[in-house]
């Protein structure tokens, strides 16, 4: 990446659904539009990356199978650009960074929490992800290309 590459951290709690389909969604609009970033997720805590987010991503031709779940420790000393809370949890429990120099919170609702059967908790998955997109597409790129 070059050195003028913009780095976004999208935090969730666990690490396993919405802070990494946010951070592929990222890595992928960004270079569809040309702009240099870094995108990087984490979690209060680390679990893994739940097979229901990465078939939603694979639906839409993005492979996030090679992710895993870290914790936010490993950023906290970094400097971030930007850092994007994406549940509401983490939001409340979000360390100040100190070489952070903007601070967003989404929520979304969380998706590991659907019921029913696979399909019904995969469309879930979908909406989340889509919600997502959203959002980067209408707030976070535009900025990001500054």
């Amino acid at each position: 990446m070059p050195s003028d590459a913009k780095k976004v951290l999208f935090l969730c709690t666990h690490n396993s659904a919405r802070s990494q389909m946010a951070e592929g969604l990222l890595r992928y609009l960004a270079l569809s539009n040309g702009i240099s970033v870094i995108s990087l997720s984490a979690g209060t805590e680390k679990t893994h990356v739940r097979p229901l987010a990465i078939k939603a991503m694979q639906e839409i031709g993005i492979d996030i199978s090679s992710h895993t779940s870290k914790t936010l420790d490993v950023y906290l000393h970094e400097p971030i650009d930007v850092v994007i809370t994406v549940c509401d949890s983490a939001n409340d429990s979000c360390p100040v960074f100190t070489k952070g120099k903007k601070r967003l919170h989404w929520s979304f609702p969380d998706p590991s929490k659907a019921m029913g059967n696979e399909e019904d908790q995969l469309q879930v998955y979908r909406e989340v992800r889509d919600a997502i997109r959203k959002r980067i597409e209408e707030e976070l790129l535009s900025r990001l290309d500054e």
